[in-house]
């Protein structure tokens, strides 16, 4: 299960300095270094994830949100690679929910 309030913790952070702080550690906030994009690693559950700064170029509806000002981050599970979570202007929503198993059956 992720933990939205750390991931929107780190988020508000990391938009907001050079380091923060997660279960006690200072972690940096680093930058890509093609596009300056600021990303953080960080682990939650025994889990490794970063962070990543939304790309306002990119052509998608976060790129759209990031052109129009607000604060975008996608969330990444490294082990799987698959991005898990975007927080928009510290509003964390989690991706690929599962659906309700009493609801299986229906079409």
């Amino acid at each position: 299960m992720l933990d939205l309030e750390l991931m929107r913790e780190v988020a508000v952070g990391m938009l907001g300095g050079g380091s923060v702080m997660v279960a006690g550690q200072s972690l940096p906030v680093r930058r890509t270094s093609s596009q300056r994009l600021r990303i953080l690693g960080f682990e939650s559950n025994g889990r490794k994830y970063e962070a990543i700064e939304q790309n306002p170029e990119k052509p998608s509806r976060w790129g759209q949100l990031a052109r129009e000002g607000h604060q975008v981050v996608q969330f990444r599970d490294v082990a799987t690679g698959r991005y898990i979570a975007v927080a928009v202007d510290g509003q964390v929503t989690e991706y690929g929910r599962e659906r309700d198993p009493r609801r299986s059956n229906q079409r």
